[in-house]
């Protein structure tokens, strides 16, 4: 006789087949037929749950970057689901494969108009890369499946719209999770082509190299290329540590957070080699050089600037070729000048450390944190000046792991990103850097550290302000209006969740607490009172010198006075 079971428990042992061991979120009356089944393999399967859906798909995105594993959130249809399409937009802009379970009203309900029915299927089509509502029991497990090989195999996001009473029944015991079988034909590294590219690289005299996320299978290998070649290179900010921040070739990050070495180097460059990145700010590459890229994704070959020569391949396989079949190229004048740049680039980040201000300064706030690190840290770091201030103070190695909201840059990701950290491997250290802005949109689930034992450090720079903000207006020449936070006693809140409140207005208090908690047997909160020191750009274009101009000249015509702004002597030299 067949054997037969639960469509819900099938689904689970599916899920439980592909080796997912979390599942994020928050049970409600049209999840609750999944959630129960989850109860019957919570030896398996943990849940953990949230305070507020988005940090139930912040955490997913952040567990699916850290680990390159599904994840996996879940929440009741309507409102449920809706909070968390922030968190599945992160997972889809950095691609990270997670699943996502939308309870629904129950079936011989739809469409009419019942409480809390909402089209789901309709309201994820774009953020999903597989999308299905579940109508038939019987394909329950396999749409599971299905879901689960999409999310790994376009690295996105996999929306299963669930009606409740739809996993509620008994189904035949005969399906099979495809997981063993799974595997994603990565395309072949033509040799032609990778001498071609050897070619251009031995004959190049000022060539650089912008690595991305994509190469963060290929640590070894990335770090051996440029070594090998003589090549300075640039970090995206999700790569960051993909090869240690203070390597001799390293020119930190481009863009607005990165570093006037890394901007120079690329304008007087002669050749510019991609790996692993589809750059979105493209005013910030050098579109009159020839250019070398390296990527899995046909897609994105020359997706951002020309391209001379493509090699659609994965990083590893490519650069492990390019360093197998080229010859050593021992010195190049170009590379000394980037790290003579970069060297004088540091000289002004310790002076940056050493301007007159109280509380407690951002810049060397993170410097102590990257000092005393372990070398197994995670780094979850949030959007704002915390993004600023983590690019130029923290040097990443690459033992570590450092995860942020790299393209849509929503402000709240990093508390998430630590919860996932420790869930995911809690062996190691995280800090969670954010600030008052940030930290104050999902501040509630602290408690979830605290109630799931999850020992971290969480910092909050509390300058009572949406600082990033404050400079971006500024730099555009427009007055700062609606940026002033009130201010919270982030220590006291943290101590009425059940973890260790710490607050600090000194540079030397900051770095006692850091010591202090570096090794934390419970969740920490240290709420820093800091300086408003200015994120400025590593690189002062024009139009950011006039916006600033601009912005000063209107301040002082409305209030007869000379705005606050950051020390000449930083502006004049990130300018000229």
């Amino acid at each position: 006789m067949m054997t037969k079971i639960n469509a819900a428990d099938k689904m689970v042992q599916v899920m439980e087949a592909w080796g997912i061991d979390n599942v994020y979120g928050l049970p409600g009356d049209s999840v609750d037929t999944t959630v129960e089944a989850l109860y019957r393999q919570r030896d398996k399967i943990k849940f953990t749950q949230v305070r507020h859906e988005e940090v139930a798909a912040l955490a997913a995105a952040a567990h699916g970057k850290l680990t390159g594993k599904v994840s996996v959130c879940l929440s009741i249809g309507g409102p449920g689901a809706i909070h968390l399409l922030n968190g599945l937009y992160d997972a889809k802009m950095d691609h990270a494969p997670v699943v996502a379970i939308l309870g629904q009203i129950q079936s011989h309900l739809l469409t009419t108009g019942f409480f809390q029915e909402v089209n789901t299927p309709t309201l994820f089509e774009d953020v999903a890369v597989y999308n299905q509502m579940v109508t038939n029991p019987n394909t329950l497990p396999a749409v599971m499946d299905e879901a689960i090989r999409a999310a790994y195999t376009h690295n996105g996001v996999a929306v299963l719209t669930i009606p409740d009473d739809i996993p509620n029944h008994t189904i035949s015991d005969t399906f099979q999770p495809t997981a063993e079988q799974f595997y994603i034909d990565k395309p072949q590294t033509n040799i032609t082509d990778i001498d071609k590219a050897l070619a251009m690289i031995q004959k190049a005299k000022k060539p650089v190299a912008l690595i991305g996320g994509g190469a963060k299978n290929a640590q070894v290998e990335a770090k051996e290329f440029v070594e090998r070649y003589s090549i300075p290179f640039i970090q995206t900010m999700p790569a960051k540590g993909t090869i240690d921040d203070d390597h001799p070739n390293a020119l930190g990050q481009i863009g607005k957070l990165g570093t006037k070495p890394a901007y120079e180097a690329m304008f007087n460059s002669d050749l510019l080699i991609l790996i692993g990145t589809d750059y979105p700010y493209a005013p910030y590459l050098n579109k009159k050089i020839p250019a070398i890229q390296i990527d899995n994704d046909p897609e994105k070959i020359g997706h951002r600037h020309n391209i001379d020569l493509a090699l659609v391949a994965d990083s590893k396989d490519a650069l492990t070729l390019l360093n197998t079949r080229g010859e050593v190229v021992a010195q190049r004048p170009f590379l000394s000048a980037c790290q003579k740049n970069m060297k004088t680039w540091r000289s002004w980040m310790e002076d940056a450390k050493n301007k007159k201000h109280t509380g407690v300064l951002p810049s060397k706030m993170f410097a102590k944190m990257s000092e005393v690190a372990p070398d197994n840290t995670v780094w979850s770091i949030d959007v704002g000046t915390s993004t600023s201030f983590g690019a130029r103070f923290i040097d990443v190695k690459s033992t570590q792991k450092y995860t942020i909201s790299a393209w849509l840059g929503t402000m709240g990701c990093a508390l998430p990103g630590s919860i996932a950290s420790k869930l995911a491997m809690p062996e190691r250290p995280t800090y969670a850097i954010c600030g008052d802005g940030a930290f104050a949109m999902v501040m509630q689930d602290f408690v979830t550290a605290v109630k799931y034992d999850l020992p971290m450090v969480v910092v909050v720079s509390n300058n009572h302000l949406l600082a990033f903000i404050e400079y971006e207006q500024q730099s555009v020449g427009q007055q700062n209006y609606g940026i002033d936070l009130a201010d919270i006693d982030f220590a006291k809140f943290a101590e009425a969740c059940g973890g260790i409140g710490v607050t600090v207005k000194t540079d030397e208090e900051f770095a006692q607490a850091i010591e202090q908690y570096k090794n934390p047997t419970k969740p920490v909160l240290i709420n820093a009172a800091t300086y408003d020191e200015a994120p400025l750009p590593g690189k002062i274009v024009k139009d950011e010198a006039e916006g600033y101009l601009k912005f000063g000249f209107e301040y002082f015509k409305e209030k007869f006075e000379i705005p606050k702004m950051p020390p000449l002597r930083e502006i004049m030299r990130q300018f000229l």
